[in-house]
């Protein structure tokens, strides 16, 4: 029966209502079939609030975020990266993979992101390095350019993060074989994620540079054919 929550979150989600509500609602359902009384759900609620009030903190990022596109920056990003000659979309985005990835590996897990990084600067260098190689980019290219920036966020973080011997999943697994009586040591869980952060940084700069040479048959071979005409 406390399952219930559990099915009240995948209809609500389902339904496309208000997710607060439904984690809210869930949340209540849950603790009042578990027997909890009602203000020590609510007390639950508070306390959890205040524990994590720090993660209310990205919200005040997006609005200088806003105002710093509103004022040029993403225009001003792929205007500085036009000028470098050497540059192209797979080598830009590899450069902030690299450097993900090792941030990520020291600690430094906000040092990119989606919201802070990859929209305002990483994805308009990546497009501005394609237009001033090839004119201009279509508008399928021009996601494809995209999609690579956001993925190579993703894979930095996700990799690199399994290094650093403070991150929440070398925590967790510390504890669990604790409780369970099994010697564990946490450096050596995070040295073990180095061969696969390794892997995955060669692996995806592969797929970056394969993607380089797949825009250049399709937009290089376009950008002659305009410049014979």
């Amino acid at each position: 029966m406390v399952l219930i929550g559990v099915a009240l979150i995948i209809i609500g989600f389902a339904l496309k209502f208000n997710p607060l509500v439904v984690v809210t609602v869930s949340g209540l359902v849950t603790g009042l079939i578990a027997g909890v009384p009602i203000i020590d759900i609510i007390t639950q609620f508070g306390e959890a609030f205040t524990t994590n009030r720090y993660m209310s903190i990205l919200i005040v990022t997006l609005p200088v975020i806003g105002l710093l596109e509103r004022s040029g920056l993403q225009s001003q990003a792929g205007h500085l990266v036009s000028k470098i000659k050497a540059a192209t979309a797979g080598k830009i985005i590899t450069i902030y993979l690299f450097a993900r990835e090792v941030g990520a590996a020291l600690g430094l897990l906000s040092l990119g992101g989606h919201p802070q990084t990859v929209r305002p600067l990483l994805a308009p260098m990546a497009e501005g390095a394609a237009k001033a190689k090839y004119g201009e980019v279509p508008e399928k290219e021009r996601e494809e350019i995209r999609a690579h920036a956001a993925a190579a966020d993703n894979i930095g973080l996700f990799f690199g993060e399994d290094i650093f011997v403070a991150v929440g999943a070398i925590l967790l697994m510390k504890g669990f074989f604790d409780q369970n009586g099994i010697e564990s040591d946490p450096i050596m869980m995070a040295l073990w994620g180095l061969p696969t952060a390794i892997f995955a940084l060669i692996v995806h700069s592969i797929r970056l540079r394969m993607f380089d040479k797949r825009l250049d048959r399709k937009l290089g071979s376009q950008a002659k054919k305009d410049v014979s005409k």
